[in-house]
C-alpha cells in the first residue's frame, strides 16, 4: 500500500516523464545534464612567477652556473644538483612557472662560457669574456654592476640570440595540462637604488614572444616607458602581456607613489588606467620580504610583522624612513588606490596578490624545511645566517641572510593547466599568494550567502553563480537594507601546517577622504570564540620543537571555513576586502640551519613563523 505521500510523488514522476516524452529527447538530454552551459570547474595550481637562472647576469657574472633548463627541472620536480654540490628536489612538483632572468644583457655568463662567437665579436663582450676567463670573472662582475644604466655591451644580435634561446626552451618543456613555463623577463629599474622592478609575463607562446626583444634599463627606467612597450607589443602582435610590481618594501617609498616617476606630476586618468590595464596583480611576498602591511602602518594588526625588511632601498643607499612606508606596502597602496579612484574615477592600484620566490639559484625553494636561498652564494652552509646578501657602505643599511624570508608561492584559480587559462586567471586577479606553504583559499563576495550555502558540496558554484571571486568588484546592492557577504574556504598544505585562523581584512575611505582598516576574525581553530568586537584574542599556542626542529599539528585545524556578513557596512563608502589566512607556529628555515648544519643563530634571529596567505582583494564601489 502507498502513502499520500508516495502516490504524489509518483504523480510527479510520471507528469515530468509525459512531458519528456512530449518534448522529445533533447529535453532528456538537457535536464539529465545541467552543466552544458556551466563553465569548466576552476582548480587550484601552485607557481613561481619570479625564478632566475644564471641567465640573469647578477646571477651568472657572479657565479650561478644552473640555467634554464636546470630551473625547469627542478620546478617539475627533479632532482638539480645545487652550486653547492647538494642535490635539490621539491617535495611537490609546481604546477607552472616563470623563468623570469634580467633583461640586461641576458644570458651573459653562458656566452662567455661557451666563448660563443657572438660575444667575441663585441669589444666590450670580448674583454669581458678574457678576463673571466683569465680568473678574473669578479673585476668583470663589479665593472658590469657599476655600470648600471649604461649598457656596455649594447649588441642586437646577442639579445635576439638570448631571446631566443630562452623563449624556445620555455616552449619545449611547456607540457599542456601538467606543467606550464610561461614566458617571461625581468625589467630591473633601481633609481636610486630603489626598486622598481617588474617581472613581464606573456600569454603567448615563442611565435609571438620572439616578435619583440625584452625591455630593460637600458632601455628606460620609467614604468611608464615599460607600458608602451606592453602596449606596442599587444597592438603589434595581437598578443597579451602583463608586468608584476615587485618588493616594494625595498623601494624606499616610490612602488606606489601618487606621482610620476618622470617628473613628478600627480597621475591622471591615462596613467591611472594604463597602470590599472598591464598591472593587475602585485608580489606581495618574496624572499626579500613580505609586503603587506608594516606595524608602523597597521598598529592594531597583531600579524603585521610578518618577515619585515625594512632597514633600506634595494642596494642599501639610503635608510628607510616611516614616512616612505605608505607608499611600499600593498593593503596601504589598496588605499591609497581607493582615495586615487574618489580624484579621478579610476583607480590605478586596483591590483590582486600573488607570491613569488625571486630565488637567483635556478631553485625555487619556498619551504621553511628546504631552503636554499636567494642567491647561490647564501646556500645551505652554516656560516650563511651571519652573511649579508646585498653589503652596503654603511654596514647598519646591509641586507642580512638572517632576515631572508622562505617565500613564496602564487596560486591561480584556473579552468586548466595552460599557459592561457593561468595568464588569463592573473589577469583577471582570480589569484592568491602565499609565503611558501600550499595552503589553498577560495574568497566569493556577494550580497545573500548563507551557511547552508556553504554546507552544499557544490559550495564554490553557489559562490560564482550568486557572486564574484576575489580579484573582482561586487555587484550592484540589490536593496538599501542588504549588506555585503562573503563566503571563504582554506585548507591547510597536505604537507604543512594546520591553520590557525582566517581573517578578513577590510579597508574603506571616510565622506571626509580619509583612510581607514580594521581586521575581522571570521573563522577560528579550536574552540576558541571570536568577540563581540570581531576579533578572537586568545592565541593558537605552539607546538614547536627546537632541537628536533618540528611541530605537530595536535593543534589548529586542516580546513576552515566562514561566511561573514559585513557589521559595518555603508552603502556610499568605497572599500575592499580580502582574506588572510594565517597557520599554526612552526620551525623557521633558520631553525633547520642551526639543527641541521651547526649554524650559530644571529641576535635578533626569528627561528618560529606562522607562514600564511592573502587574497586578493574585492572592491565594494557605490
Amino acid at each position: 500500500m502507498f502513502s499520500t505521500r508516495q502516490c504524489l510523488f509518483a504523480g510527479r514522476i510520471s507528469v515530468m516523464w509525459l512531458a519528456l516524452a512530449t518534448a522529445g529527447v533533447h529535453a532528456v538530454e538537457e535536464l539529465y545534464s545541467p552543466f552544458v552551459e556551466a563553465s569548466a570547474s576552476k582548480r587550484v595550481l601552485f607557481g613561481d612567477t619570479h625564478l632566475h637562472s644564471s641567465w640573469s647576469t647578477d646571477a651568472g657574472l657572479g657565479g650561478a652556473t644552473l640555467g634554464p633548463e636546470q630551473a625547469y627541472k627542478a620546478a617539475k620536480g627533479d632532482v638539480v644538483v645545487s652550486h653547492t654540490g647538494i642535490p635539490f628536489r621539491l617535495e611537490t612538483p609546481l604546477d607552472f612557472v616563470v623563468v623570469a632572468d634580467h633583461a640586461e644583457n641576458l644570458g651573459l655568463a653562458d656566452f662567455i662560457r661557451r666563448s660563443d662567437p657572438v660575444l667575441l665579436a663585441n669589444p666590450q663582450g670580448k674583454k669581458w669574456h678574457d678576463m673571466v676567463k683569465a680568473g678574473d670573472g669578479y673585476t668583470a662582475f663589479i665593472e658590469w654592476l657599476r655600470a648600471d644604466n649604461n649598457d656596455l655591451i649594447n649588441d642586437e644580435a646577442m639579445s635576439r640570440k638570448a631571446w631566443d634561446f630562452i623563449t624556445d626552451t620555455a616552449d619545449r618543456y611547456y607540457q599542456p595540462g601538467v606543467f606550464s613555463t610561461i614566458i617571461g623577463f625581468e625589467w630591473t629599474s633601481h633609481p636610486g637604488g630603489n626598486n622598481m622592478h617588474r617581472v613581464v609575463v606573456f600569454r603567448d607562446d615563442s611565435d609571438k614572444a620572439r616578435q619583440v626583444l625584452p625591455y630593460s634599463q637600458y632601455d628606460s627606467i620609467d614604468p611608464e616607458d615599460l607600458w608602451r612597450y606592453l602596449g606596442d607589443y599587444e597592438r603589434s602582435t595581437g598578443g597579451r602581456v602583463l608586468a608584476i610590481p615587485h618588493n616594494g618594501n625595498l623601494s624606499n617609498g616610490y612602488m606606489f607613489a601618487t606621482e610620476t616617476l618622470s617628473d613628478a606630476r600627480p597621475f591622471d586618468v591615462e596613467y591611472a588606467r594604463t597602470r590599472a590595464y598591464f598591472e593587475p596583480i602585485v608580489e606581495v611576498t618574496q624572499m626579500k620580504g613580505t609586503s603587506e602591511t608594516h606595524p608602523f602602518l597597521s598598529p592594531d594588526d597583531e600579524f603585521a610583522d610578518h618577515e619585515i625588511m625594512d632597514v633600506s632601498n634595494l642596494s642599501g643607499k639610503a635608510p628607510k624612513t616611516n614616512d616612505m612606508l605608505v607608499a611600499e606596502y600593498a593593503r596601504s597602496a589598496l588605499l591609497t588606490g581607493l582615495q586615487e579612484k574618489l580624484r579621478l574615477g579610476v583607480n590605478p592600484f586596483k591590483f590582486g596578490m600573488i607570491g613569488a620566490t625571486d630565488a637567483h639559484t635556478g631553485l625555487p625553494s619556498a619551504r621553511e624545511d628546504n631552503n636554499f636561498g636567494k642567491a647561490h652564494i647564501v646556500e645551505p652552509s652554516p656560516t650563511r645566517l651571519s652573511q649579508p646578501l646585498i653589503k652596503a657602505s654603511n654596514p647598519e643599511l646591509s641586507l642580512l641572510v638572517k632576515d631572508l624570508g622562505a617565500s613564496g608561492l602564487a596560486g591561480v584559480w584556473a579552468e586548466e593547466n595552460t599557459r592561457e587559462a593561468i595568464w588569463d586567471a592573473l589577469e583577471r586577479r582570480e589569484v592568491f599568494a602565499t609565503t611558501g606553504p600550499r595552503i589553498s583559499v577560495r574568497l566569493f563576495g556577494g550580497w545573500g550567502f548563507s551557511e547552508e550555502d556553504l554546507q552544499h558540496p557544490l559550495w564554490h558554484h553557489i559562490g560564482e553563480r550568486e557572486g564574484v571571486p576575489m580579484g573582482s568588484d561586487l555587484p550592484q546592492q540589490p536593496s538599501a537594507s542588504v549588506t555585503p557577504s562573503f563566503m571563504v574556504v582554506a585548507s591547510r598544505d597536505a604537507a604543512g601546517a594546520n591553520l590557525d585562523r582566517i581573517q578578513i581584512i577590510k579597508g574603506w575611505i571616510d565622506e571626509l577622504g580619509q583612510r581607514h582598516e580594521r581586521i575581522f576574525d571570521v573563522a577560528v581553530s579550536g574552540d576558541r570564540v571570536i568577540g563581540p568586537d570581531g576579533r578572537c584574542h586568545s592565541p593558537v599556542g605552539s607546538t614547536v620543537d627546537l632541537s628536533v626542529p618540528t611541530f605537530s599539528n595536535s593543534i589548529g585545524e586542516a580546513q576552515l571555513s566562514a561566511v561573514w556578513h559585513d557589521p559595518e557596512f555603508d552603502p556610499t563608502l568605497n572599500a575592499f576586502y580580502y582574506a588572510r589566512v594565517i597557520e599554526i607556529p612552526k620551525p623557521r628555515w633558520s631553525a633547520y640551519d642551526v639543527a641541521r648544519l651547526g649554524a650559530a643563530l644571529p641576535e635578533n634571529t626569528a627561528v618560529t613563523v606562522q607562514d600564511r596567505a592573502y587574497t586578493s582583494p574585492i572592491w565594494y564601489n557605490p
